[in-house]
Order: structure tokens, then C-alpha cells, then sequence
């Protein structure tokens, strides 16, 4: 049978476009077209019947490809009547396509117009081409896409997962040698659920003894098109084939959490468990949201660059992308928090860091929608004003107003959320699977299955850890009247920062106070924000006398940090257990250690609060359900709760 995609594809690879590397992928994905999808994949899992009145299933692909396996399961879940509630698929891809490429290939190989119609929506969505793992949502977050742009011999050992059903597409000895290590093999059985499915158009040899070496029985049946037999299966181990457990849902008797904090952090975990259909109770001791760090008039946000793509760049680059697609949702939804035009510039601190800059840019191939280099004239054309230096563009950067989006968040959570202000909490207690909160005179606030803890300084101290050690930063914002400096034409950061506002006032910072509680607002703080600034934008050199600097407005806020700049996100370790089996833990790993059940933290955002506190409360809800994680394994385990724990351990101080 010759399968009619085949000369479309292969025509627009020789057209003249520039994709070779991605050739083995393209083909492979069109060479069984929409009709090898749904007859080796899903029919080959058993699908849809066995997502039927589930409330999540989770598909796990190992090539992406052109997308043709995601958008015939997408198709298929929105024709079933009695589908799961959340579909989740998660897939690797090494050579991913540009949003271009994709859209063009998809005009020259789809002709059902449904199909079609899913495949733009698709490729609307399509994530930049950086790499990480990408979380894209379909059907208002019921359907969940998970990209990984990695080789699937990395990336799939690093997921967190559930799997119910395998699509192992790529499957091909000959041609794919790498897709058939014993590290991928070993990875699988690591993902597999319950009796999970498999599927592959491979029947080779060595793909049968490697399923069987890790705890999978197959069948041999017949195969579709030019592929005579094909394998399908499932996991059922006679011995013990991995040291942990993929994640699960938490059992509880109701779907309530409560969020103690409506910073940032706080208003995120609200809108992430309430798009998933749980009743929220949120405790906060300020008349309203957005109080403390969050209250300030505005801040930045941008990923993070680094010679090594430190696992700070990582995380950052993560939380960027994720938080670029919540927001964009939220604004769909009408809930619009205010925010400027993108646009944000970065400038280097001297010519060696902008000459490093630029080759680390380089080096990884960064997207210009990402990042890109740009000259002194260029940068001084952006911003509207003379630059002490060069440095590079953020064109999906910018600035927002902190307050108005937690009340958006908060807006989206609609009547699953019950508000309640004025409320100091004072402990914690757990009695069977529910949580109490009380108050300082020991009265019942609220009790729910689960409980995360937002409330930034004083978080630690309620979940009763000691090892989870922050530290205060003060920081004093200074904001300049309209006329006081020349108007900037997009944000400008580097020793400092400086944002135009929509106010025609130009905001500057912050001073880095370590452990000053002093709320009031300081004349030397003002005068070295501008300094610091005047580094950056000569422009602001002088254009304030220091005896005029304490009739300057401002603010004082205090940032939560920790030792290693990291942000607490996760479920916080058992510390009692974990002492009372301190010396068996010592060369413990993460997954090693014993958890509470039920209680969550999300706090120590430092001055990232609005490129990581989407991403940590998508991280805190999959948790919870027992979803896929929204980023690698070892991201998840620097940003955890328990690292500090886990190094005491290791050094033997816990007692």
C-alpha cells in the first residue's frame, strides 16, 4: 500500500526548505498518515475504551514528530461521549519543527477538514524552540499537551509520570538506534502505571527482548500498510523492576484545598487547583490581595541567561514560557490583568559580559522571539534614549502589575473560591486525612484534605519545618514623577531597572537590604536607585538633588529568599520520620524520603515571583492529581522543599 502523504512530504523536503535533520521524524509520522495513528496507537492501546470514565489518563509518546499520533488522539477524545475528564500526552522530540515548517507541512499532508482544523489550533499554540519541557492546554485545560525538546534518550529517564498507555513511535532499530537503549526501556518501566498499554509498528527482535527484560508482555498481530506485524502489550512484571513508584493522586474525601497567602504564589496555586475543579478556601491576614511583595505598582519579568544554562536559567526559562501561556488564557477568559507592551531590555555591564552574552546566545541557538543580541545603536533605538552599553532584547519580556494579577487569578477561580481576609494564622494540625488551620487563640479557622502555604516568611514556621531556611531582603522602590526623566520606550534592567508606567511615572530599583525590617522610606534609597540606574540610562545622572530625594514616593517590600536563590515548590518532607530514620537516609535521594500528606509549599520567590509562581503552582496541582509533571525531574528536586532536609541527611547533622 503506498500511503498518499508520502510524495506531499517528500516534495516539500525538497523544496528547498531547510529541515533535514527533522527528515527521519516527518516521515515516519506521515508514512502511516492519520490512518496508521488510529490503528496502531490507539487501537493498539485499547483506546478509547480504556480512558472511558476516567477521570485523568495519561499518554506517553516518544516522538512527536509532526504531531499526527496527538492530533488523532485529540480527535478521538473529543468524539467520545464517555471520555476522561483530563487527557494528558506527553511526548519527546529532538528536532522539533518552527511554527512555519509545522503549518506548511500540515497545508501539504491533512486533508480532513477536522483533523485540519485541530492541526491549526496546534500549530497556533506551537511553543518557541528552546529547550525544556513546554505545557500547552486544549479544550479549557482539559486536554494537555506536554512537549519536551530534548533527544528521548535524555529527556525520558528525567520525566515524573503516570503513563496508561505508550505510543512508541520511532521504534525502528535500523534506522533509530538510539530510541532502543536499555535506558529508554528502563525509563518506561520506571512511567508505567497499572497494567499500562503499548503500541509499536516495530516487532524487531531486540524491541522484544528489551520490553520483556523490563517487565512487559506483548502480542504480535498483524501490521498496517507496508508493516507486516507490529507489537502490542502491557506492563505486568513477575519480579520488581524499579526502586520507585510513579506519582498517584492524593487520596482525600473532598476536592478542597486551602491556600494560606494571596501573593503571587498563593493566587496561582488558587487558579491552577480551581481550573481542575476543587474547591479553594483562601486565608489571607491583609484586608486584600497582593499586600506585601506583590503589592508593588509593577514588576518585570524575563527569562534568565547564563553562559552554562545554570538550572536557575532553566527553571526561569520554564516558568517564563508557562507563565506566557496562563496569562494569555487568563486574557481570553476576560480576566486581564494590566500589563505593557512586550518589549524588555537587558543591558550588559560591561563589553566582556555583552560579548559572553552574545556567544551564549549563539551557542544555544536561542530563537530571536526568545532572546536576541543587540548593538548599542540598536538597543538605544529600543529604549528611546542614550545606553552606557549594549545587551540583548527580551521581545516577549515586559512588565506588569503584580496586584491586578492575583485579582484576575483570583477572578478565574469564580465560585469554587471562598475568600477570607483578615485571618492570622497562628499553627497547623492534622487529625485522620484533614488538616486544620487555627488562629492565634487556638480557635478552628478552616480544615481541607490539603493545605499550601504561600504566605512567603512566615511559611516555614507553619509547616514546622526547620530546614527550610529563608532570609529577608528589603527593597525600596523609587517612582519619579511624569517630567522627571526623559520617557523610556520599554523597560530597561541591568544593575538596575527602570520601567515606564502607563502613568507617565518611571519606576526604579530596588535597593538589596539583607534582614532590615525598616518599613520607612529612605532618602539614600532613592538616591541609589537612580545611581544605579544612571549606569545604565546616562539620561537619569543627577536628575534629582539629594536634598529634594525625600519628597520622592516609593515603596518598601521584603523578598523571601533562600541560601541558594532557589524558590521552596512541592510537597514538604516528613522531618520527624525522616530524623527518626536519619541514619538509613543518609545517602538518600529525593524520591527516598518520606512526605506530610497533604501540605504543600510555594514560597521563597525572592524578586521571580512572576516567572515562577505559574509554573510551581502547575507543579503543586499535578501533584496533587497525580498528573504529569510540568518540568524535568531534577528542576522539580532543586526547587523542592526538601533539599535542605536531604543535605543534612547527607552531612549527618540530623538529629
Amino acid at each position: 500500500m503506498t500511503d498518499p502523504l508520502i510524495p506531499a512530504v517528500l516534495a516539500f523536503r525538497d523544496n528547498g526548505t531547510p529541515f533535514s535533520p527533522f527528515y527521519d521524524d516527518i516521515y515516519h509520522s506521515a508514512v502511516g498518515g492519520l490512518e496508521q495513528a488510529e490503528y496502531v496507537f490507539l487501537r493498539g492501546n485499547g483506546l478509547p475504551q480504556r480512558w472511558q470514565g476516567r477521570r485523568v489518563f495519561t499518554v506517553l509518546e516518544t516522538g512527536f514528530g509532526m504531531g499526527i499520533n496527538f492530533l488523532m488522539s485529540w480527535a478521538a477524545w473529543r468524539a467520545d461521549p464517555a471520555r476522561c475528564e483530563r487527557l494528558h500526552f506527553v511526548s519527546t522530540e529532538k528536532h522539533p519543527f518552527t511554527q512555519a515548517d509545522l503549518r506548511s507541512v500540515y497545508a501539504k499532508t491533512i486533508s480532513d477538514p477536522e483533523i485540519a482544523a485541530l492541526a491549526e489550533t496546534l500549530a497556533a499554540e506551537w511553543p518557541m524552540l528552546v529547550p525544556g519541557t513546554h505545557r500547552l492546554e486544549f479544550e479549557g485545560g482539559r486536554i494537555t499537551l506536554t512537549l519536551v525538546f530534548a533527544d528521548a534518550a535524555e529527556s525520558l529517564p528525567a520525566l515524573r509520570l503516570r503513563a496508561d498507555a505508550f505510543y512508541l513511535d520511532g521504534f525502528a532499530p535500523a534506522r533509530n538506534p538510539e530510541m532502543w537503549t536499555p535506558a529508554i526501556f528502563k525509563a518506561l518501566a520506571r512511567m508505567a502505571g497499572e497494567d499500562a498499554s503499548f503500541a509499536t509498528y516495530s516487532s524487531a527482535g531486540d524491541i522484544k527482548r528489551a520490553l520483556t527484560q523490563n517487565g512487559f508482555v506483548y502480542q504480535k498481530i498483524d501490521g498496517f500498510g507496508w508493516k507486516r506485524a507490529m507489537l502490542v502489550g502491557h506492563f505486568a512484571p513477575r519480579w520488581r523492576v524499579r526502586r520507585y513508584e510513579p506519582p498517584a493522586p492524593l487520596e482525600v474525601d473532598e476536592r478542597h484545598a486551602i491556600v494560606i497567602g494571596t501573593g503571587l504564589a498563593g493566587c496561582a496555586a488558587i487558579e491552577r487547583l480551581a481550573a481542575r475543579g476543587w474547591r479553594v478556601t483562601s486565608l489571607e491576614r491583609h484586608a486584600s490581595v497582593a499586600q506585601d511583595a506583590s503589592g508593588n505598582p509593577a514588576g518585570v519579568f524575563h527569562p534568565m541567561i547564563s553562559r552554562d544554562d545554570s538550572v536557575a536559567s532553566r527553571v526561569t526559562r520554564a516558568g517564563f514560557l508557562y507563565t506566557l501561556r496562563r496569562w494569555a488564557a487568563l486574557e481570553r477568559l476576560g480576566y486581564r490583568p494590566l500589563r505593557g507592551a512586550p518589549g524588555l531590555l537587558q543591558i550588559a555591564a560591561d563589553d566582556e559580559e555583552a560579548r559572553s552574552m552574545s556567544e551564549a546566545i549563539a551557542a544555544f541557538g536561542y530563537p530571536a522571539d526568545y532572546v536576541t543580541p543587540v548593538s548599542l545603536n540598536e538597543a538605544q533605538r529600543l529604549a528611546g534614549m542614550p545606553l552606557a552599553q549594549s545587551g540583548w532584547l527580551f521581545a516577549q519580556g515586559g512588565w506588569i502589575d503584580p496586584a491586578s494579577l492575583c485579582a484576575a487569578q483570583c477572578a478565574a477561580a469564580g465560585g469554587l473560591l471562598e475568600r477570607r481576609f483578615g485571618v492570622d494564622v497562628a499553627r497547623l494540625g492534622r487529625s485522620g486525612n484533614q488538616w486544620t488551620v487555627f488562629d492565634a487563640a487556638g480557635q478552628a479557622i478552616a480544615r481541607a484534605p490539603v493545605v499550601i502555604v504561600a504566605s512567603a516568611h512566615d511559611a516555614a514556621r507553619l509547616a514546622g519545618s526547620k530546614y527550610a531556611p529563608t532570609r529577608s531582603i528589603r527593597g525600596q522602590l523609587t517612582l519619579l514623577p511624569p517630567g522627571t526623566v526623559p520617557s523610556l520606550e520599554m523597560p530597561v534592567i541591568g544593575e538596575g531597572y527602570a520601567v515606564p508606567l502607563a502613568s507617565g511615572i518611571t519606576l526604579t530599583g530596588a535597593t538589596y537590604e539583607l534582614d532590615d525590617p525598616d518599613t520607612v522610606l529612605r532618602p539614600d534609597g532613592h538616591l541609589e536607585n537612580l545611581e544605579r540606574v544612571a549606569q545604565m540610562l546616562p539620561a537619569f545622572d543627577g536628575v534629582i538633588d539629594p536634598a529634594q530625594a525625600a519628597a520622592l514616593d516609593g515603596r518598601v517590600a521584603f523578598r523571601c529568599v533562600t541560601s541558594d536563590r532557589m524558590p521552596m515548590i512541592g510537597n514538604f518532607p516528613d522531618e520527624a520520620a525522616s530524623a527518626r530514620d536519619a541514619l538509613r537516609l543518609r545517602g538518600a535521594w529525593p524520591l527516598d524520603l518520606p512526605r506530610v500528606d497533604g501540605l504543600y509549599g510555594a514560597f521563597a520567590y525572592g524578586s521571580r515571583g512572576l516567572v515562577w509562581a505559574a509554573l510551581g503552582a502547575e507543579l503543586i496541582a499535578s501533584q496533587i492529581e497525580g498528573e504529569p509533571w510540568p518540568l524535568e525531574r531534577d528542576l522539580a528536586e532543586d526547587i523542592d522543599p526538601a533539599r535542605f532536609l536531604l543535605r543534612a541527611l547527607r552531612q549527618g547533622t540530623v538529629s
